[in-house]
């Protein structure tokens, strides 16, 4: 009887639990726009620039030499002229060490120590090198020792290197910031996600001479959309790429829990039967057409083939593959 009880019980609990989680989403994603709406952004007039840009993927989902390793997560080493920026130290899901960050850097000819900044995008574990590191707000590039420079470190929230790389805590940075000659923080964007809860995202602008802005970005759940509007209203200068994350796992994704696209659900902020739809991907692709970028190249560790492909047919030449070890220049 006591079986039966809990049998019947559970429908009961799974929709109380449903019924809360979507209160909460409709609270948070109020908030979230009440905050961005009363968010004031001024021009930043006359920004430096740098004359050389360069990206090389780290960790992602597809790589350009089979001797590199590949995950669903994300690490980007910025060259912004003598400024090489760490974007992200990528998801280490099992927990290895060396971590695939470690183990493609050294095959690439990269040490830690040639780093002059660390960039968080946001606090997700496929961005920080693991589920306790989200859990406790620290990054760790392996599960090993690894000894950082005495380097600058930029976060949208409070974090710390684990005891695997201690170091100080990361500056905080909310609004929009230079960081560098011709090299800016566009300041966060917040969006409250169903599961993952409010959800603070940064991305980096740089800023080439005679090129226009080149937008970096994480995963994009402030939305592309949102990420366009914060640099058009930040910046005279003409959006010249996008490049990175945008969160699009429709028909398809990297995580899948069975036959659920775990993706789908928890990177959106609508309820778990709506999530991210194709009419999603046509939005941003009519988003970023309207400021007509010169390249376009999106991560495939949280987007689709499906959405890739779209992509790649939206904007045909200017269309570049996100693969590890193939770097992209601007």
């Amino acid at each position: 009887m006591t079986l039966l009880y809990f049998l019947l019980a559970l429908p009961l609990a799974a929709v109380l639990f449903l019924t809360g989680k979507v209160f909460q989403l409709k609270k948070g994603k109020h908030q979230a726009e009440t905050e961005i709406a009363g968010t004031k952004i001024h021009q930043i007039p006359s920004p430096g620039a740098v004359h050389q840009l360069t990206i090389l993927p780290l960790v992602d989902f597809h790589a350009a030499d089979p001797s590199l390793k590949t995950e669903p997560g994300v690490s980007y080493l910025i060259k912004a002229d003598d400024t090489t920026i760490l974007m992200d130290c990528g998801f280490n899901r099992e927990k290895a060490h060396p971590s695939p960050l470690l183990h493609n850097m050294e095959k690439l000819g990269i040490s830690v120590s040639d780093l002059d900044m660390i960039f968080f995008s946001h606090l997700h574990l496929d961005h920080l090198g693991g589920i306790t590191e989200q859990k406790t707000q620290t990054f760790s590039l392996s599960r090993g020792p690894v000894s950082l420079p005495d380097i600058p470190i930029y976060a949208p929230a409070s974090v710390t290197g684990s005891r695997w790389n201690p170091s100080a805590n990361a500056r905080v940075i909310s609004d929009p910031t230079e960081l560098k000659p011709g090299i800016f923080s566009i300041g966060t964007i917040p969006r409250y996600l169903f599961l993952m809860g409010r959800t603070l995202e940064n991305a980096l602008a740089v800023h080439v001479k005679g090129k226009g802005i080149v937008l970096i970005v994480g995963c994009g759940h402030q939305t592309i959309e949102r990420v366009i509007d914060r640099a058009k209203a930040l910046f005279d200068e003409p959006i010249h790429g996008i490049i990175g994350g945008l969160h699009y796992p429709v028909n398809g994704g990297r995580i899948m829990l069975g036959p659920i696209n775990i993706q789908r659900i928890v990177g959106s902020d609508t309820p778990p039967w709506q999530g991210i739809r194709e009419t999603d991907v046509e939005n941003a692709i009519a988003a970023i057409q309207q400021v007509s970028p010169r390249m376009v190249a999106l991560s495939p560790h949280d987007t689709s083939d499906w959405a890739i492909d779209r992509f790649r047919q939206a904007f045909g030449a200017a269309y570049v593959d996100v693969k590890v070890g193939q770097q992209i220049v601007i």
